[in-house]
């Protein structure tokens, strides 16, 4: 009895802790992995088990602080101010897109821009509330169809060549990279805005209506677009510049194409990025145009009109080299754009992002063409020149990454007598690779005096800003 009593002892405990090693494999594969701290995922609803059907949200939200040198004659809040504080949600945003077929997508994006405590406010707000309530509104609204899309459907693997067309409010844009530019991933704290020609002139936020076409042609990335632009009907001055008057109802036709010599970028969506964290090796060259007849018009005398041509072109070329060893995650980012604009004769645009100001009808003192508050002469028939500059500084934390970068615009406009220098100095502080970033930038803009069209001043403003993308 005693022998086996041992022996059932023994094959118990032998079976107590094979059950245990088994719970304790089980547990481990249970276990979730290691994540990424810097993965923070997506927000993505999968309709099929094939995952081949989806639904996709993105947030991202832009709120600046800033500190701002006003021009000469600036009325705030009609209060005379040398300098002015304000905050302000630059962008907030709101991304919808739908795979609903393996060839059948929907790209929507809504949401709100440039509201500060004095603009950017909803109509009825009237002198109790200027900047209250920002519209909510609908900056892309598009479908599209794969005709022969990015990765073969039963193989999965990536075709050569892709192409893909579409129609609705929509962002394929021509002229350059920066006008296809992603607000989420810029080098700087913002775009320079002149490269958007129409903004919310004959569009809406750089969108126009219209038909659409792009793809790949092995490593040629093309966009080519046929548009309604918005109506405008701006009455000139009997012998002024050229103002936007398109009452005759022209189609604009626009197309940027640019060659990838190193990696490719994937275009699912219609935003560029400029900059990567010098994460990739790339080198492209692309060259673009926009085009619109009868766009602007002159009145040379009293009662005739005379109506314009807007054409422009742009060339570019955007770089990111990934430096010394990899282990460090250093590198540089660098673009530079070359524009050439033609409104017609002497056109001239000015303004000012979240402009806090008025003009002093009461001010005595030397008067600027830019105006009031933070306002610059933004573009106009002419040339200008940009570049920028980036610099991802070694790895020193798991978390934070920092690039300093330089941005200057050089603007020749015929309508003014002298070129003007632009620049901003700052830098990046990303947290989480590029979900959250916090910029400090200083910006530096000249001011022409309104009668010898020269520059004779100069204004500065300091910026924080805030991004979060999920």
């Amino acid at each position: 009895m005693r022998k086996l009593f041992l022996i059932l002892t023994l094959i118990f405990l032998q079976y107590t802790q094979a059950q245990d090693s088994i719970k304790v494999e089980k547990k481990t594969e249970d276990m979730p992995k290691e994540k990424n701290p810097l993965d923070i995922g997506e927000l993505k609803i999968n309709l099929n088990p094939e995952k081949d059907k989806w639904l996709k949200f993105t947030i991202s939200s832009q709120i600046w602080l800033r500190s701002i040198d006003n021009n000469p004659g600036t009325l705030v809040n009609g209060v005379a101010q040398e300098h002015t504080y304000d905050a302000g949600i630059r962008r907030m945003r709101l991304i919808m897109q739908s795979q609903l077929t393996p060839f059948y997508s929907i790209f929507l994006q809504m949401g709100i821009n440039n509201q500060n405590f004095n603009s950017g406010g909803g109509t009825g707000t009237g002198a109790s509330g200027a900047g209250k309530k920002a519209p909510f509104f609908f900056h892309d609204a598009y479908n599209e169809l794969a005709i022969i899309p990015r990765n073969n459907f039963q193989t999965g693997k990536p075709n050569k060549n892709n192409i893909y067309i579409g129609a609705g409010l929509h962002s394929w844009n021509g002229v350059s990279r920066m006008t296809n530019a992603s607000t989420t991933k810029m080098l700087a704290a913002d775009i320079p805005v002149f490269n958007f020609p129409t903004i919310e002139i004959a569009d809406q936020f750089a969108r126009q209506l219209g038909v659409f076409v792009h793809g790949e042609f092995d490593r040629l990335n093309y966009r080519f677009s046929i548009n309604k632009p918005f109506a405008t009907k701006t009455t000139p001055a009997v012998g002024g510049p050229a103002v936007d008057n398109n009452q005759s109802g022209k189609l604009s036709f626009a197309g940027y194409a640019y060659y990838q010599f190193f990696e490719k970028e994937v275009t699912a969506t219609s935003f560029l990025a400029g900059n990567n964290l010098a994460s990739k090796k790339i080198l492209n060259l692309g060259a673009g145009f926009y085009t619109n007849k009868d766009a602007t018009q002159t009145q040379p005398s009293e009662n005739v009109f005379e109506s314009h041509n807007t054409n422009i072109f742009g060339a570019d070329v955007y770089s990111e080299i990934p430096l010394g060893e990899k282990r460090k995650e250093m590198g540089l980012t660098l673009y530079s754009v070359f524009y050439n604009y033609n409104f017609g004769p002497d056109y001239l645009r000015i303004s000012g992002i979240m402009n806090p100001g008025t003009p002093d009808p009461d001010f005595k003192g030397q008067k600027m063409i830019e105006g009031a508050g933070n306002n610059r002469v933004l573009m106009g028939t002419g040339n200008i020149w940009f570049s920028q500059i980036g610099f991802v500084i070694p790895k020193f934390s798991k978390i934070l990454k920092i690039q300093p970068y330089f941005n200057y615009a050089l603007k020749d406009m015929r309508a003014l007598n002298q070129t003007g220098s632009y620049y901003d100095v700052g830098a990046n502080f990303y947290l989480y690779g590029q979900n959250a970033r916090i910029v400090a930038q200083y910006s530096s803009r000249p001011l022409y005096d309104i009668s010898s069209k020269r520059i004779s001043d100069r204004k500065g403003e300091f910026l924080l800003s805030l991004q979060i993308v999920l």
